[in-house]
This record gives C-alpha cells, sequence and structure tokens, in this order.
C-alpha cells in the first residue's frame, strides 16, 4: 500500500479542468514570428519604362522567347525584335550581347521561318552595328556559322550561305580572320572525303565532289553557290592583305608609275631655321636603315592555324584540296560534256559555274603573289597545275555563250555583235581574260619554247579583242591590259610587243571611252614607255606606237580643258615624265601646244586647280623655246589673278633660270629666252596692266574708282583689294629677279625707257602700278644710274597722288585701309632715295590752285614729312619750299579763325625746320 502511493505521487496525472487552456510545457518553443514587407519602388519602375513594341513586349520578353519550343513564338519573337529596335535603337548597344547570342543561335533552328527571320534580322543589325562593337561576339557568330555550314539538313546548309552573305558585306575583315575553318567547311559543302585501300597508308586525305538528291536544286546550281560564296571569301582575304594591290594591270610589283605625295618645302621658312628637311638615303619618302638585322613579321611567331592563309603552308594545303575539285566541277560544265556538237558554245548555267571556277583560282593566284618566296611558288603551280590546265581550260579555248532561244519581240536597239553580257550578267570575255590572266602567269621567259602553242592563242586573242571596236568595260580593259603586259614580259623583242602595243593603241583611239577606261591605258602606256626607256638607254630603239601616242598628249590636254580634271591630271604627270627624259617627239609636240595650254582666258593653265597649275607650269622648264608671244601669255597668266601669287613666283624663277642672267657656269640652251624678251616680260608683269587695259581706263571718271587731286595730273585707278594684294606679291619677285642682273645700270635704263615709252603722259594710273613702279626704282637705284626730266616729274606726281590717296582713305573703307602700309613704304623711300623727288614734289604743291577743303590734307603731308626720320635732312633742305607753302596757306585763311590743323603745322615746322640752327627767322612774321 506504501509502495504504490509512493509511486503514484512520482508520476501525478494532471488534471485539465473544461473551459481552461492547457498549460505550457517548460520546454516548448515559441513558434510565433513577425514579417515586413521589402519595398524595390526602383526595379519595379525600371522594368516598367522598358520600350515596348506593338504587343507590348519588351526587349527581356522578346528574348525570352527565343528558347520556346514553339516555332510560331520564336519567329514572332524575331521579328518582333527587328521592329522593336528599329524604333528604338538605343537598345542595341544596352542589350548587344544578349542579342547577338540570341540571333546566332537560330541559325541552326530547323524551322526555315525562324532561320528566314533571324537572316533579316541580322541583315537589320548589320547596318546598326559596327566592326568594332560585334568584334568582341564574333568568335560565338563564327562558331553558329560554321555549325550551319556543316549541319546534317541541307536546307540549314542553304542559309547557313545567305548568313555568310550578310557577314560578308558588313563585316569582311572580322570573317577572314578565321579563314582556315571557314575554308574547310566550304570544302565540305560540295565534297566529301574519299576513303580507299590505296589512300589508308597517306597522311592526306583526298576529295572528291558530293551529290545529294535530296537537294531542291541541282548539284550543278549548288556548287555554284557555294563556289560563288568562295569568291567572295578570297576576294575579301585579298582585299584584307597586308601588301593590297589592284588585279590586271596594277597587280605587277614593279610598277615604277606610281602615285607619290611630295614633300611641299617652302625656302623662306627653311632659311629662317622654321621648317627643316629630312632627307632619307634611299632618295624615296620614307627612309631606309642599312642593318644586317631583319625584323620578324608578327605572322611568324603565329600558330599556323592562326596564320591563315597568309602562310605560305597553310596556302599550299588548300590550293590541293580546291584545286582537284575546281578541275571537277570544270569538267562537268565544260562543253564537251554538256553539248559535244556546240564546240566551244557555252549554256548560261555552265558559264556562271566556269567563271566562278577560274575566279578562285586567279584570286589564289594573287595571293600567292603575296609572300616572300614568289618564284617558288611559281615553279611549284606550274609544276603541279599546268598539264591539267592546259588538257581541260585550253581545249575549248576561246568560250563564247550560247543565247537560248526565246519567243520575243526582238530589240533593234540592242547589238548582238558588241554586246558582252547575257540576261543573266555573264561576261564571258571577262571569262577568257580570266583563264588567259591564269595560264600567262605560269608561263616565262625561259619557258617560252615549251609554251609557245598555247601562248600563240593568248597572243591572238588578246590582239582581236583590242583591235574588233568593241565597248569595254572598266573591269574588262584591267584584266586584258594585265595578260598583254604579262605577254610583252614574257616575250620582250619588238617583233612580238609592237602588235601587242599597236593593239592597244586602237583602242586607245577610239571615241567616247568611259574615264576608268582612258585612265587604264594611259597608265599601260606611261608603264610601256618608262620600262622602255630603262631598256634603250644604251640602244635607242624606241616603239613608233609610243612615239605616236607621246606625240599626242599635248594636244588631248589642250583639248580636254576643264572637262574632266582627273584624266587632265594624269596626262600632265606623263607628258612631265616624259619630258623629264627629254623626248624629242613629246618636247616637239609640247611645244607646238605650248600656246593653248597657256592661254590666260581659256587655256589648261588658268580653268584646271591649283596642284594642276604647278604641274603646267614646272613643265614650262623643259620647253625648247620661250617665244615672245608665249612669255606675253605667261605675263598675262601671272597677273591675271587666276593662279596663286606663289605659283607666279614658281613661274618667274623658271623663266629667270631660263634666261642668260642666271648664272650659269655651262652654256644654256641656244635662244631659249632672248633677252629682250625676258626684260619684256618682267616689265610687263611688273606693270599688271596690258597696253589695251591702260587705255580704256584713261576714260574712267569720279568716285568711288578714281581717286583724284588738283596738285598733280595723275589719277588714281583703286583696284580691288585681292587684285592690289596678288599684283604686290608679283611685284615683290620681279623687283628679285631684276636685282639679281649683274648690270645694274643697263637694268635701270631699260626700265626707265619702259616706264616713259608705256605710262608716261597717261592720265589714270593704277594704284598697284603706281606702287610697284616706285617698288622697282627703289630697288634698282644707284649711284651710277641717271634718271631723265620726265621721269622725275613723273614720279613726283605718282608719289603725291599716292600720298593724298593714303591721307584721304576712309577709317570705315577697310579694303583701302589695308593697302597703306606697303604704298606708303614705297612712297617714303622714293622720297629718301631720290632727294630731287621730294623737291619736284614739294614745288608741285602750290595751294593757290586748290580748293579750301583739300588744304587740311597739303597741311597734313607737310607735318608728316617733316616727321619722319628718313626725310628729315631733305626736308632742312627744302625748308624755304615748305616755308613758302605755309605762307601760300596762311594767306588762304588770312581774315579766318585758325583751324587745330594749322596750328599742329605751326607747332611742327617751329619744332623740326625753324628750331634748326641753318634756319633763318622770317617764319615767325608768317603767323
Amino acid at each position: 500500500m506504501t509502495k504504490k502511493r509512493k509511486r503514484q505521487e512520482d508520476f501525478q496525472k494532471v488534471k485539465l479542468k473544461v473551459g481552461k487552456k492547457k498549460p505550457k510545457l517548460e520546454n516548448a518553443t515559441d513558434t510565433t514570428f513577425k514579417t515586413k514587407a521589402i519595398q524595390i519602388p526602383e526595379q519595379l519602375k525600371e522594368d516598367g519604362v522598358l520600350p515596348t513594341q506593338n504587343r507590348k513586349l519588351n526587349i527581356k520578353d522578346l528574348l525570352s522567347q527565343m528558347h520556346h519550343y514553339s516555332p510560331g513564338v520564336k519567329h514572332n519573337a524575331l521579328l518582333g525584335l527587328k521592329e522593336l529596335l528599329s524604333q528604338y535603337p538605343f537598345v542595341i548597344d544596352a542589350h548587344l550581347s544578349s542579342i547577338i547570342s540570341e540571333v546566332a543561335a537560330v541559325f541552326t533552328d530547323k524551322d526555315s521561318s525562324v532561320r528566314g527571320a533571324a537572316v533579316h534580322l541580322l541583315q537589320f543589325l548589320a547596318s546598326k552595328i559596327r566592326a568594332e562593337q560585334i568584334a568582341p561576339f564574333f568568335p560565338l557568330v563564327s562558331a553558329h556559322l560554321s555549325s550551319a555550314m556543316t549541319h546534317i539538313s541541307e536546307g540549314i546548309q542553304e542559309d547557313s550561305l545567305k548568313v555568310l552573305d550578310v557577314l560578308l558585306e558588313a563585316y569582311p575583315a572580322l570573317l577572314t580572320d578565321r579563314s582556315v575553318i571557314l575554308l574547310k567547311n566550304f570544302v565540305e559543302l560540295i565534297s566529301h572525303q574519299q576513303l580507299s585501300k590505296r589512300l589508308k597508308s597517306r597522311d592526306k586525305l583526298s576529295w572528291m565532289l558530293s551529290v545529294n538528291p535530296n537537294r531542291r536544286v541541282t548539284s550543278q546550281q549548288w556548287r555554284l553557290n557555294v563556289l560563288t560564296r568562295l569568291k567572295k571569301f578570297l576576294q575579301a582575304v585579298v582585299d584584307g592583305s597586308s601588301d593590297t594591290e589592284d588585279e590586271g594591270l596594277q597587280e605587277q610589283k614593279d610598277n615604277s608609275h606610281s602615285v607619290r605625295n611630295p614633300i611641299c618645302i617652302s625656302w623662306k621658312l627653311h632659311a629662317n631655321n622654321q621648317q627643316h628637311i629630312q632627307l632619307f638615303e634611299s632618295g624615296g619618302l620614307r627612309p631606309k636603315t642599312n642593318s644586317s638585322f631583319r625584323l620578324r613579321s608578327l605572322t611568324s611567331v603565329m600558330d599556323s592555324a592562326e596564320k591563315g592563309l597568309s602562310s605560305a603552308e597553310n596556302l599550299k594545303g588548300f590550293i590541293e584540296i580546291i584545286i582537284p575539285l575546281l578541275i571537277e566541277c570544270w569538267i562537268e560544265a565544260s562543253p564537251a560534256q554538256s553539248a559535244p556538237i556546240l564546240g566551244n558554245l557555252l549554256e548560261s548555267e555552265s558559264q556562271q559555274l566556269m567563271h566562278q571556277v577560274l575566279s578562285i583560282i586567279h584570286l589564289l593566284w594573287k595571293l600567292t603573289k603575296r609572300h616572300d618566296e614568289t618564284y617558288k611558288m611559281e615553279l611549284w603551280l606550274r609544276m603541279n597545275y599546268l598539264v591539267d590546265f592546259k588538257h581541260h581550260f585550253m581545249r575549248h579555248f576561246p568560250y563564247s555563250l550560247q543565247d537560248t532561244v526565246k519567243h520575243k519581240k526582238r530589240d533593234p536597239c540592242k547589238s548582238s555583235r558588241n554586246c558582252m553580257k547575257s540576261s543573266n550578267n555573264i561576261d564571258h570575255l571577262l571569262l577568257n581574260l580570266t583563264l588567259c590572266d591564269i595560264m600567262v602567269s605560269l608561263a616565262s621567259t625561259s619557258t617560252l619554247q615549251t609554251d609557245s602553242g598555247w601562248l600563240d592563242m593568248i597572243r591572238k586573242f588578246v590582239t582581236d579583242t583590242l583591235q574588233d571596236g568593241s565597248k569595254l568595260n572598266s573591269k574588262q580593259v584591267n584584266r586584258l591590259l594585265g595578260v598583254t603586259w604579262r605577254l610583252m614580259q614574257i616575250q620582250q623583242n619588238k617583233v612580238a610587243t609592237e602588235p601587242l602595243i599597236r593593239a592597244v593603241y586602237t583602242l586607245y583611239q577610239q571615241r567616247n571611252l568611259l574615264f576608268p577606261v582612258r585612265t587604264l591605258l594611259l597608265k599601260f602606256f606611261s608603264r610601256v614607255y618608262q620600262k622602255e626607256d630603262l631598256r634603250t638607254q644604251r640602244i635607242r630603239s624606241r616603239s613608233k606606237v609610243l612615239s605616236r601616242w607621246l606625240a599626242g598628249l599635248p594636244q588631248q590636254l589642250a583639248l580636254l580643258g576643264l572637262r574632266n580634271p582627273e584624266l587632265s591630271n594624269q596626262l600632265i604627270d606623263i607628258i612631265h615624265s616624259a619630258a623629264s627624259r627629254s623626248n624629242k617627239e613629246l618636247l616637239q609636240s609640247l611645244q607646238a601646244t605650248a600656246a593653248r595650254i597657256y592661254d590666260p582666258l581659256e587655256g589648261t593653265l588658268v580653268l584646271l586647280p591649283a596642284e594642276a597649275q604647278r604641274r603646267l607650269v614646272q613643265l614650262v622648264y623643259f620647253l625648247p623655246c620661250l617665244p615672245a608671244s608665249l612669255l606675253a601669255c605667261l605675263s598675262r597668266c601671272c597677273i591675271m589673278g587666276r593662279m596663286s601669287s606663289d605659283l607666279a613666283a614658281t613661274l618667274i624663277g623658271i623663266l629667270h633660270m631660263r634666261s642668260s642672267f642666271a648664272g650659269w657656269k655651262c652654256q644654256v640652251q641656244d635662244n631659249s629666252v632672248n633677252d629682250v624678251d625676258y626684260f619684256s616680260f618682267l616689265f610687263s608683269t611688273l606693270i599688271g596692266f596690258s597696253r589695251e587695259e591702260l587705255t580704256s581706263l584713261q576714260g574712267i571718271r569720279g568716285k568711288p574708282h578714281i581717286s583724284q587731286t588738283q596738285l598733280s595730273p595723275i589719277r588714281l585707278y583703286l583696284t580691288d583689294l585681292d587684285q592690289f594684294l596678288h599684283h604686290w606679291a608679283v611685284t615683290e619677285v620681279i623687283c628679285h629677279s631684276l636685282s639679281t642682273i649683274p648690270s645694274q645700270s643697263q637694268c635701270f635704263d631699260i626700265l626707265q625707257t619702259g616706264i616713259c615709252k608705256y605710262l608716261v603722259g597717261l592720265v589714270v594710273i593704277p594704284d598697284s602700278t603706281a606702287g610697284s613702279v616706285l617698288c622697282a626704282i627703289n630697288k634698282l637705284l644707284d649711284q651710277a644710274c641717271i634718271i631723265s626730266e620726265n621721269l622725275h616729274r613723273f614720279l613726283a606726281s605718282c608719289c603725291y597722288s599716292l600720298l593724298y590717296f593714303l591721307l584721304t582713305i576712309d577709317r570705315e573703307d577697310a579694303e583701302h585701309l589695308q593697302k597703306r602700309d606697303m604704298l606708303w613704304r614705297s612712297c617714303i623711300s622714293a622720297l629718301a632715295l631720290l632727294p630731287r623727288l621730294l623737291r619736284l614734289m614739294l614745288q608741285s604743291l602750290q595751294v593757290s590752285r586748290i580748293c579750301r577743303e583739300e588744304l587740311p590734307v597739303v597741311a597734313q603731308l607737310l607735318r608728316l614729312l617733316m616727321q619722319h626720320g628718313q626725310l628729315r635732312s631733305h626736308m632742312i633742305t627744302n625748308e624755304f619750299l615748305v616755308q613758302q607753302i605755309i605762307k601760300d596757306i596762311m594767306t588762304l585763311k588770312s581774315g579766318e579763325v585758325q583751324e587745330q590743323w594749322l596750328t599742329d603745322l605751326h607747332y611742327c615746322f617751329n619744332i623740326y625746320l625753324a628750331s634748326h640752327p641753318q634756319t633763318p627767322g622770317p617764319i615767325n612774321t608768317v603767323y
């Protein structure tokens, strides 16, 4: 009983009463908690501001739909992306990475509509995204493109070519950086590896063309599509090469007629140490250092896979794979397979395929010439492929197009004879010329006898094409001239080259040639001439056709005028090159045409731009003779302002070098410039106006063109500022040329005679002419010179007329104010140099003959003359005359209120003249 009670006390059962809460246990866990809302208004606000398209979907919604399983949703997402990005272009920069990755991922989508929408969107993005923006993401795009090109589905492969077209058009440089992978993909699109027991032991597996009957197009059409893209890709590789050169005529590396930018040197700046001239050892425009070390190019440290076709090994490997495949394509499309009866007539599709085959080979040939060991590469190509090319390519040469018979009305305006292209834009002439270019690149002088058979076929075809009178475009002519040049290099004797040059000259004589065609022909003839000139220095046996071509260039330049400045520049460059080589025929033609070229009104010199004018001025140096009529034209060109003053100075310097006063130690050409004609040129240019123009000026009266004073018989014709500055710059050059003549006194006598004969007696003289005469007198005058009285009086009248004009210029007349310093300096120098000139001018100041309005001007002139340091001693010598002029002024102003200008005159006279020890005192009685 006792034990039972104790056990019950230890485990007491709690009795719960109804309506009471259960008491909490001591070890109970509190599970209550409190929550608070987290506010993110900025994130919600940003999501709401994202631009949307018509379906109210933003960029994130559209990109997320790109992963949907339904093709329709993905197609609509791509269309929505294009719509959104066209309305809000700034979204592209913000989400460029996501857009590129999502669009590239659907290149291999199973649905054709999705792939088509992706191509259209990629084409839109390519016009909005620059190459430097997409460059970080381009490896991803290239990987998806490669996956699409090698996909098992034929439709994806076909659409991959469309993607390739877009990328080649927009980003050719980025695409060609991955040429190794893409070139392999091109090969796999049209062929497969050939496995056989015979090839198991070899390292390299051969490839053979594949045929897939499941494609929507024929096998030949599919290969044409692939080869067309391969040609574009190789063209991008060639264009992106470091040594980019034009095809055809310009691709030869020994072209000496290249455009170079000359170094313009200003000798004035060089003399003042303001311009430094760097002379290079090579005599060119780039420095050349002699070093036994050769810098290694960056491509040499790359892996062969990274170098692409810039590596000779990679290029050889690709040529070994692709050339056999191209030959198989050629065999399938050749006339022997398609239509044996038609011979060398080709169907449209076959010719397109053959044209792509030859274009690819031509581009590969151009890439082989970019490597250092070009000669070894040419030998390798000849040894491996010449036999196959002769057998397959030259078998039906030349090829022509078979026109398909269509029941349509014939257009009488179209000529079938001169038509070089069919309705499919197939150029069969370019096909033949490309084949010729490929074949002649495999020939050389050493293999001439071996290759004479097919070389004669090409030579005949080229000659006939040049002479048949057809209208050729620039691409055809470029390839045609390239083949012609190569043929001339292979066989360099005159018997073989003269017919080719004559055939090209026949094409050159055609009328209405296009400018690019004319340019190519000019470059060809110039190149042939320079090559012949180097070869015939020891044996002078020039081509008669070349001589005839050179002789006609000056006449063409004179007839061309301003109609085509670019063509005129090319003609001038060629003429200058031949003239510098003393080509007799050209110099004779240039001499006969010089009067038309240098005509001051409608000549080529005054019509062309400044750079062409500079080259024409330089040609004056090479003229055999400079007659008086030509010098008169050149003088008018200098003073008319239709060429710059610097260029006029160059022309004057050239004529001075051609004269007998240049100081040559050796004898110059006989009668190149007559001394009398040379002085006539200098004097005419110094005057700045012709006799007819000076005569017409005599009838002009009144302002604003005439400055007139009653104290001088000479009235000044006020020239425009541009004309004045041009004339003054030319005057300085003329004065310098006159000062270099040894006998200064005789030169001054000639100048004095000219002034007295043509200027003395004129009533109206241009202000620039008066200043130029004074400038020349100041430059030539020395103690041995004797000045006539007529010249003294003429110069005195000119000085007062110029000084009166300078003192009466309105301050608002900015145009004439710029003449003040130059004219004032020439007048003061003449008055200081010739004391009698100052005395005659003072004697002419008879104030009793002038109106009262001119008195302040005379007073101001006297004050300035007295204040000038160079004239002070002369003014003291003529003090009596000055005193008499002042007395006359005071007499006219007597009885009136003394004005300020009269007070200033009185003050200056007392300061500078009256205070002198030798000055008599009666001046005080005047005032």
